[in-house]
């Protein structure tokens, strides 16, 4: 090994940066089961736990129209929408979609609602309204969160996005909705806004479509997308397997290429552990 210091440099980056990625991966983890603990603790208090599905997303709007007094919180721009701890705590962001659809996202998931959230874009392709969509007797039917209601047609059924298409059913379900703006419209919509990132994310998400037919509408999409400590998990076990990977490749070559003969760690155990236990002669 001392005959190669290049090789020697990076050998020992990869090690380090493999033993880094664990203790993210460690970290995260702990993160995620106390954030899983916590909305357990909400959705133990909130929602009725043998309730059917639409007794359970209407004890969700309720509490979040009606429920105990929550902080003012500070300024919304410097406060994580993304975190469930602050969405469900603080009346300033209960008051916006995006945040709104989060807390509903995140108890809903915690209640075992099958939910995913719904992106209304508008004709420059900007999101304009955060809705959710919930999975009631195979249909995906549509909840605002923002407005506390779920949206019905003229006949009191649930609606679907390809119903809320129709520009008279629209009309019809959001006519008693103050203050609801008539560009929220579902004529465009989308699960993840991708085209935020110029050029590289409309290509990703052409490319990973074409891989993996409706991936974006995937409820654990929502939830990566929804719950910061969910995507430290999936971005820590990512960066885990690569430098693992890294390691092995790099081990294959030092002994394929360079001649090196690595003594494995259990190797190296199973020696000191014979050595610590051989009887004296």
């Amino acid at each position: 090994m001392r005959r190669h210091p290049l090789f020697r440099s990076i050998w020992v980056l990869a090690n380090l940066l493999l033993v880094a990625s664990a203790l993210y991966l460690l970290y995260a983890l702990c993160w995620e089961y106390s954030t899983r603990q916590y909305l357990k603790g909400f959705s133990d208090a909130v929602v009725p736990a043998n309730a059917p599905p639409e007794e359970k997303v209407q004890a969700i709007l309720d509490w979040m129209k009606s429920g105990p007094v929550r902080h003012d919180g500070l300024v919304i721009g410097v406060m994580p929408l993304r975190d469930p701890e602050e969405t469900l705590n603080y009346r300033s962001l209960l008051r916006v979609c995006g945040s709104a659809t989060n807390a509903f996202v995140n108890l809903g998931f915690s209640s075992g609602l099958e939910v995913r959230r719904l992106l209304l874009l508008n004709a420059q392709g900007s999101t304009s309204h955060v809705d959710a969509q919930v999975l009631l007797d195979g249909r995906w039917i549509v909840v605002d969160p923002t407005f506390r209601i779920i949206l019905r047609g003229s006949d009191g059924a649930f609606l679907t996005r390809q119903q809320l298409e129709n520009p008279l059913v629209f009309q019809f379900a959001t006519a008693g909705l103050a203050n609801y703006q008539p560009y929220y419209s579902f004529a465009q919509t989308a699960h993840l806004h991708l085209a935020r990132f110029k050029f590289v994310g409309p290509v990703f998400g052409r490319i990973w479509t074409t891989l993996f037919p409706g991936w974006d509408a995937s409820p654990f999409m929502t939830l990566l997308v929804e719950r910061t400590s969910f995507a430290a998990c999936a971005l820590a076990a990512v960066l885990f397997v690569l430098f693992l990977i890294l390691r092995s490749v790099l081990g294959w070559y030092a002994a394929a290429q360079l001649g090196i003969q690595r003594v494995r760690l259990t190797d190296r155990l199973r020696r000191s552990a014979a050595a610590f236990l051989k009887q004296p002669s």
